[in-house]
């Protein structure tokens, strides 16, 4: 009896060592994108623009069908001389036409110094810009964030014309 119970306690246990591994790890990051589409040092280049025939008075669908590619620096506050951790690397497309100024987003946040120095977030998704907060999901990574999941929520900190500097609180799920 006793060897049995001692094989049914082993069992027990590994079955919880490997359901306790199998738990989520779940980080939190916050940072500041600087997306700065204006003067000689713009982070942000329209590439792509809707034909000059348009005539329409609506300015949101004036911007329809705008891309571009972004290379914005990551800080950990919202002053662009803080320190810079990353940068958001990706493309965004004005994707409405009505109503709501909306992007399609999609970045990659690579970060280049601090503990996620090396490793990356792909973020992919609609961004209805004017919300005061908006949520987009992680869809992967490489490096310490390899097979993550999981979403941010951006918020407009200031803008000054059109550059912005937006807030982003990441979380991100492992197993």
């Amino acid at each position: 009896m006793p060897r049995k119970f001692l094989l049914l306690l082993l069992v027990v246990l590994l079955a919880c060592s490997i359901a306790d591994s199998r738990k989520p790890k779940h980080t939190h990051i916050q940072f500041y994108m600087h997306d700065i589409v204006s003067g000689p040092n713009a982070t942000a280049i329209p590439v792509a623009r809707r034909l000059s025939n348009y005539t329409g008075s609506d300015p949101i669908a004036t911007m329809f069908g705008t891309v571009s590619v972004i290379d914005n620096p990551l800080t950990t506050t919202p002053d662009l001389n803080s320190t810079l951790i990353g940068r958001a690397q990706g493309i965004y497309a004005t994707a409405s036409q009505h109503v709501e100024y909306s992007l399609l987003m999609t970045l990659t946040v690579g970060f280049t110094s601090g503990p996620y120095n090396g490793s990356t977030l792909s973020v992919v998704g609609r961004n209805p810009v004017m919300s005061e907060v908006r949520e987009m999901p992680i869809v992967g990574g490489t490096g310490f964030f390899r097979l993550a999941h999981g979403y941010c929520f951006a918020r407009t900190y200031s803008m000054d014309q059109m550059d912005a500097v937006i807030g982003y609180n990441v979380t991100v799920v492992q197993y």
